[in-house]
């Protein structure tokens, strides 16, 4: 395998090797014909050569923001204002325009602690949001000017929140790029990933992965109170980043480093605590609505739940605890996993899954939910033949939901009915079945897995990385730990 050594000024190398993406993954390879091909004297890795990895990502990843924001030009011109099925048929709907007057902010209306007009909010009453995206929104309206053109303050509402979150999305790719130190061209899969494209500027999620996946830069250099942090501030952001600190305690517990773990959960519950705390106790039923709203929702768009509910006329009036008994039964098989694998797996790989899970059981699968798993995949499974294959899946079901809704509401039948529907949410889930496979693969036979291809055992785990186990199930897991142990004790 080809690597390229950083220098400092002096010339000492003083970092681990830089993997190029060209020199190991023969799709990388060819694909960087386009571009002049494989790496070479214009694509220096060295610290003080202007054209380094993280600089050539966060261009590369607002020009892919950019191409996004054109995409939604046909909304922007009137798609949001003047049709509700144009804006479907052109695949360019957000929700943000919509809820600057949906949800008050047109109006100054204070998240949480002001009501909703009901026929302005449509009954529901309070924003449905968590605390920092209600804070990120309100934010963005007071930057909104005022005026008595509602269409051209939707318009530019939408700008301000765009502008905002491709921060986000540079953040992100940033993060992600100096996860793993020796690999920071991996996270060229989150800069180009086709579907975090098309949906980054579709709702606020970006936010809550921008900040997770600063967390979990933190965590792998070994500051676990950062790290909490960032993950409780990511979970006041929304919900699904809470899930990796489960496979976090499993890891920690295996390699005897739960003092570590405590520090990061601690700093997660008091950065929620003080996020959340000032609402709840000021505006407590502004606050629950995001809590009440998620646990009485129904099955709606892009779930398993609303396929089968579709096929066979079944209203599935239990799905909560279908969804909730589906989620609890991949999580034990997940632990069963972290336990019994016969070396300890990444704490990337244990995230991906965790979260994976959770769309793939949830009432609801919006497109933009794709960008949460986008940095973890980049960083659990950096191939990019597999993750081309499910961001293809992605894109189909982006496509496929909205001509849906543009069939269902445009009344003169153009559009996907209700059949190809079903099949475009199965694409989804089987497109994020398979990566889920590929990376449970790596995790139970780590010879599969690129990023142990020269020996490393969890380079973005932190204090995981290089521990020997100290509780493991099953004899293959034992086997490979005492061998772990002595190599780690000669070292």
């Amino acid at each position: 395998m080809t690597t390229v050594r950083e220098n400092d000024e002096s010339g000492a190398p003083d970092a681990p090797a830089t993997v190029p993406p060209t020199a190991e993954d023969p799709v990388a390879g060819a694909g960087s014909e386009v571009i002049g091909g494989r790496l070479g004297r214009r694509a220096s890795t060295e610290r003080g050569g202007w054209w380094n990895p993280v600089r050539v990502i966060v261009l590369v990843a607002i020009g892919m923001f950019a191409l996004g924001m054109v995409q939604k030009v046909p909304c922007y011109d009137s798609g949001w204002f003047f049709g509700a099925n144009a804006q479907y048929s052109h695949a360019c709907y957000s929700d943000i325009p919509h809820l600057f007057y949906a949800r008050g902010f047109s109006s100054d209306l204070v998240p949480y602690f002001d009501h909703i007009p009901d026929a302005v909010s449509g009954g529901m009453g309070y924003l449905e949001y968590p605390v920092l995206t209600g804070l990120f929104m309100e934010v963005a309206s007071w930057v909104t000017p005022h005026g008595s053109d509602l269409v051209q303050r939707e318009q530019v509402y939408w700008l301000v929140n765009a502008g905002m979150l491709l921060v986000c999305a540079a953040v992100t790719a940033v993060a992600v790029a100096r996860t793993h130190r020796r690999r920071p061209w991996d996270a060229l899969l989150v800069a180009l990933a086709p579907a975090a494209a098309l949906t980054a500027t579709i709702n606020w999620d970006l936010l809550a992965v921008a900040l997770l996946a600063v967390g979990m830069l933190m965590w792998a250099r070994e500051r676990p109170v950062a790290a909490g942090v960032l993950i409780g501030l990511a979970t006041a952001a929304k919900f699904y980043p809470a899930l990796v600190l489960g496979p976090l305690l499993l890891l920690c517990l295996r390699a005897g480093r739960m003092r570590e773990f405590g520090k990061a959960l601690a700093g997660a519950v008091v950065a929620w605590l003080v996020v959340n705390v000032p609402v709840m106790a000021f505006a407590w039923k502004g606050w629950k609505q995001f809590y009440g709203y998620s646990h009485t929702r129904g099955i709606d768009f892009g779930s398993v739940w609303l396929m089968i509910s579709q096929q066979t006329g079944n209203p599935l009036n239990g799905a909560n605890t279908y969804a909730t008994a589906l989620m609890l039964l991949l999580c034990v098989g997940l632990a069963a996993a972290i336990l019994y694998a016969p070396v300890r797996p990444r704490f990337v790989q244990v995230a991906f899954l965790v979260i994976a899970a959770f769309i793939l059981t949830n009432k609801v699968y919006s497109p933009q939910y794709v960008l949460w798993l986008v940095p973890l995949a980049a960083l659990a499974r950096p191939r990019w033949r597999d993750f081309l294959i499910w961001q293809a899946c992605e894109v189909a079901y982006f496509l496929g939901i909205w001509m849906y809704l543009a069939y269902t509401t445009g009344g003169n039948e153009k559009g996907l009915p209700e059949g190809g529907y079903d099949f475009a949410i199965l694409v989804h889930l089987l497109g994020t079945a398979y990566l889920c496979a590929m990376v449970l693969r790596d995790m139970l036979r780590p010879e599969h897995d690129s990023v142990r291809l020269d020996g490393s055992d969890d380079p973005s785990g932190g204090v995981l990385d290089g521990a020997p186990d100290v509780f493991v199930l099953g004899h293959r897991a034992r086997a490979a730990n005492e061998e772990k142990t002595s190599a780690f004790l000669s070292s």
